[in-house]
């Protein structure tokens, strides 16, 4: 056979039996190992497998009496500050629920670029004056934390919460300044949720909301603003928002509810900006029940309980009672 007529070899690819299991059989012995590897830690929180809902814990229960009867007080006619003393006092003074040495978180509405008179986020005077009373009773710190929806720089600062806390002392914190811890929230709906830290650690919580109209929930109140305490994709949540709202009541059980009737925004809510939806009423409520807090803060935007699914779900659910003037406290 001529030389042109000689089979073509390519030395690439002719690879005798020897090489072949010198070169194949190492790599597919280590395969088999870390595939026996995987099936024995699959199932095991780790690091690409986050732990169950089960295994996560749930919020702490930040009330002073979970067995005492839930009450509400409310105050009108004397601006902020005096309204907000004379409900507290009626209850005992905000001794009677901020201990010496305790972490206290104060939640309020702060999710927009706004100024106070705006009324889409809570007044300033009320959560420097919350803040104040709070370190005055003998808190160890004092954090006003809330996740804003616009930038939240701007919201802390342009709302007048961020300077209004810093006088009293407390600081402010929100999603791009502090970490989150991951609780297990319960209901049908929420399960495991990223909170933000100041409030999971809290060792009271505060919960500090406006009233205002919700262009979806028709209001936004107490148990509304806990959105604000959760980190993740929040816009989920408003397809069944009357249920979230109550399970976000039952998961958060703050200390107090502190309703913020300054100022209302009637309509365009809830981002505002129309000074002409602003209606003075100069009003604060106080409660332990954060149904009935929710109750009497839909009165005043001419709305009954049975107007807002959201309360007779969280009455239902054992969180409190949505007829708030059979728990009012006289003043």
């Amino acid at each position: 056979m001529s030389e042109k007529n000689l089979p073509v070899i390519d030395e690439y690819r002719a690879i005798g039996r020897r090489e072949v299991l010198r070169q194949w059989v190492p790599p597919v012995i280590a395969g088999v190992a870390l595939a026996g590897l995987g099936l024995g830690v699959s199932g095991r929180p780790g690091r690409h497998q986050p732990p169950s809902a089960e295994a996560l814990p749930r919020p702490r229960d930040w009330r002073i009496d979970p067995e005492a009867e839930g009450q509400i007080v409310t105050a009108c006619g004397r601006g902020p500050t005096t309204n907000l003393h004379q409900a507290l006092a009626a209850l005992g003074g905000i001794e009677a629920f901020v201990k010496p040495g305790e972490r206290v978180a104060i939640k309020p509405n702060c999710a927009w670029d706004r100024k106070a008179e705006q009324a889409a986020n809570t007044d300033p005077e009320l959560i420097g004056e919350l803040a104040r009373l709070c370190l005055g009773a003998g808190a160890a710190s004092v954090t006003v934390v809330d996740n804003s929806c616009h930038d939240p720089r701007r919201a802390f600062t342009r709302s007048g919460i961020e300077a209004a806390a810093r006088d009293a002392g407390a600081s402010i914190e929100h999603q791009r300044s502090t970490g989150t811890v991951r609780l297990n929230l319960g209901g049908s709906i929420l399960g495991p949720w990223k909170v933000l830290r100041p409030i999971a650690e809290a060792d009271r919580v505060i919960n500090v909301p406006i009233v205002k109209h919700h262009s979806l929930s028709r209001a936004t109140l107490g148990m509304k603003n806990w959105f604000g305490a959760v980190v993740g994709r929040r816009p989920n949540l408003h397809q069944r928002i009357a249920q979230v709202c109550a399970e976000l009541g039952v998961a958060f059980r703050p200390t107090l509810t502190v309703i913020d009737a300054t100022r209302i925004l009637t309509g365009g809510g809830p981002t505002g900006g129309s000074l002409a939806l602003v209606r003075p009423t100069d009003c604060v409520a106080v409660a332990t029940d954060p149904v009935a807090a929710d109750a009497w803060g839909a009165s005043l935007l001419d709305l009954a309980p049975d107007d807002l699914p959201h309360i007779a779900i969280a009455a239902r659910l054992g969180l409190g009672t949505a007829d708030w003037e059979s728990v009012r406290v006289e003043t």
